[in-house]
C-alpha cells in the first residue's frame, strides 16, 4: 500500500506594531522583566473594554494582497472559549467564522485563510512554581492556515522559510523563530487517515524533521493496518521522534461566538487596497528572479543575498553606484565582497545593514579601486575595516593613510632586501623547491603592508632569483 502523506501549515506570526491588539500597552518581545506591558484591558479587570488596533488589521490585509488572497467585505472578532492559566480572560479574542482574508497561493501552496487573534500569556516554569509573565498577552497575532497541499518535510520548510522572507520584506513582521515571533504548527495524515497535529516547534528545522519523523510514525502505523488517532504531538529531538501531549479538542470544545464587545467592521472602509497594493515591495521570489538576470547572480547567491531585504537593498544601491564609475563592472566581484568580507566584518560586531555607517556609495567605490588595480586584497580589508569603523569613503582612508598599491620599480629594492635575509630560502628555490618563494612573497608583502600585489611582487622576486 502506498502511503500519501498530505500536510496542512498553521502559522503564528507576532505583527510588527507598536502596541498590543486591544489596548495601548507597548508590543516588544524583546522585553525580559516580567509582566512590565501591561493593563487592566489585558489583564481581564472586570468592566474594560477592548477597542481594534488599526494598524494590525491594516499588516493583515497588506500580506493578503502580497499573497494573492480575497480581503473579506466584512468581517468580525469571535471569542475562543477555553481555560489555561497564561490566558487571563478565560476566553481568546479570535477570529473564526468571517477571517480578514480568504484565499491566496504561495510556492503552489493554496491558502485556506489568514486571520487576527490575540496572543496568550507565558508559562515560566521554576522549580516546583509555575509563574505567568503577562508581557505577551494581548500582542497581535496572524495567522496562516494552508490547505493540506504539501506533500513532504522538505516543502514544510521551504514554505515556512519563503514566507518569513515575505513577511520580513513587507513590513509586518520581524518573525524571529528565536523570539517566538514566528511559531510554525504541522498537521499530518497519511493515505487518508485522521490529521495529527505537531506543535511547540521552534524552528525550521525541528519542523522538517518532525514532519519526516511523523510521516514515518504514521506510515509504519498504516501498515501494521492500525488506526491512526487525532491528536496533538511535540517533537523530541534527542529521540527523533513526536512525542504525545494531548487528544485533540475539536472546533466546537472552543465554544465560537461573536464578541459582544467589538462591533463588526467593513475593511473596505477603512483601506484603500489599491493604495496598499502599490505600496507593496517587490516580494522576495521575483526580486531573486531578477539578481539572477540583471547581475549575473547564481540561484544560491540571489537567494542568499535576498534573504534579508536590508541587505539586497544595500547591494543594489552599491551595484548602481559602481557602474556609474565602470558602466561594465562585475557585480559578482561586489558579491563576494558584500556576503564575505563586509559581512564577515559586521557578524563581529554585531552590525546589521540597517545601522552600519558604511553606505552603499562608499562600498563601491572601494570596489571600483579594487577593480581598478588600485588596492589589493590586502589594502581593501584594512580600509572596509576602517570605513565600518568611522563612516568615512575609501578615498578619504587612502590620503590619511597614503594608501596605493606600489609599482615593480618601487617593490625592487624592497625584494632585494628580501633576498639578501633569507638565504636558506634562496637556496631552496634554486634547488627547484619552488614553493620557497610563498615564502619569500609574504615577507614582501609584510614588509609593505599590504601595498604589494602579491603577483607583482612574486614576478620581481623571480627576476632577481634569476
Amino acid at each position: 500500500m502506498v502511503c500519501t502523506p498530505k500536510i496542512g501549515l498553521e502559522i503564528h506570526l507576532e505583527l510588527k506594531t507598536e502596541t498590543k491588539m486591544f489596548c495601548g500597552c507597548r508590543n516588544d518581545s524583546a522585553e525580559r522583566r516580567p509582566n512590565v506591558n501591561v493593563c487592566p484591558i489585558c489583564l481581564a479587570h472586570p468592566g474594560t473594554l477592548p477597542v481594534p488596533n488599526r494598524r494590525a488589521i491594516e499588516l493583515v490585509v497588506r500580506t493578503g494582497l502580497a499573497l494573492g488572497g480575497r480581503i473579506a467585505g466584512r468581517s468580525h472578532f469571535d471569542r475562543k472559549s477555553y481555560f489555561y492559566p497564561d490566558l487571563p480572560k478565560g476566553y481568546q479574542i479570535s477570529q473564526s467564522a468571517a477571517p480578514l482574508v480568504v484565499g491566496g497561493e504561495l510556492m503552489g501552496v493554496r491558502i485556506n485563510h489568514i486571520h487576527l487573534e490575540e496572543d496568550t500569556g507565558r508559562l515560566l516554569h521554576a522549580g516546583d512554581e509555575s509563574l505567568v509573565d503577562f508581557n505577551r498577552a494581548g500582542v497581535p497575532l496572524m495567522e496562516l492556515v494552508t490547505e493540506p497541499d504539501i506533500t513532504s518535510a522538505e516543502q514544510v520548510a521551504g514554505f515556512a522559510r519563503e514566507l518569513q522572507r515575505i513577511v520580513r520584506y513587507v513590513g509586518v513582521s520581524n518573525a524571529d523563530m528565536e523570539e517566538g515571533e514566528m511559531r510554525v504548527e504541522v498537521n499530518v495524515s497519511v493515505s487518508g487517515g485522521n490529521k495529527v497535529e505537531l506543535k511547540n516547534l521552534n524552528s525550521f528545522r525541528s519542523a522538517e524533521d518532525a514532519a519526516r519523523a511523523e510521516i514515518a510514525r504514521q506510515c509504519e502505523m498504516v501498515s501494521k493496518k492500525k488506526k491512526v488517532v487525532q491528536e496533538t504531538r511535540g517533537w523530541d529531538a534527542a529521540k527523533g521522534e513526536t512525542v504525545l501531549q494531548r487528544a485533540k479538542e475539536s472546533a466546537h470544545d472552543y465554544r465560537y461566538f461573536p464578541d459582544p464587545d467589538i462591533p463588526p467592521f467593513v475593511p473596505a472602509e477603512l483601506f484603500d487596497f489599491d493604495v496598499l497594493r502599490a505600496s507593496l515591495p517587490e516580494l522576495p521570489d521575483a526580486r531573486r528572479r531578477r539578481f539572477e538576470k540583471e547581475y549575473g547572480l547564481h540561484e544560491d547567491e540571489a537567494l542568499l543575498l535576498t534573504n534579508d531585504g536590508d541587505a539586497a537593498n544595500f547591494f543594489e544601491h552599491a551595484a548602481s553606484e559602481l557602474r556609474t564609475f565602470v558602466p561594465q563592472s562585475d557585480c559578482r566581484l561586489l558579491y563576494n565582497y558584500l556576503v564575505s568580507d563586509l559581512r564577515g566584518l559586521m557578524e563581529r560586531t554585531g552590525k546589521h545593514f540597517a545601522d552600519i555607517r558604511t553606505t552603499p556609495e562608499s562600498f563601491a567605490h572601494l570596489v571600483a579601486k579594487i577593480q581598478s588595480g588600485t588596492f589589493s586584497s590586502r589594502i581593501a580589508k584594512d580600509v572596509l575595516a576602517a570605513m565600518l569603523e568611522t563612516g568615512k569613503d575609501p578615498e578619504a582612508i587612502e590620503r590619511e593613510e597614503g594608501l596605493q598599491i606600489m609599482k615593480e620599480d618601487e617593490l625592487l629594492p624592497i625584494a632585494k632586501d628580501i633576498v639578501a635575509e633569507n638565504a636558506q630560502a634562496v637556496l631552496d628555490y634554486r634547488a627547484g623547491k619552488k614553493s620557497a618563494i610563498q615564502f619569500l612573497v609574504g615577507q614582501v608583502m609584510a614588509r609593505t603592508k599590504g601595498q604589494a600585489e602579491p603577483d607583482a611582487a612574486r614576478e620581481v622576486l623571480k627576476r632577481i632569483l634569476s
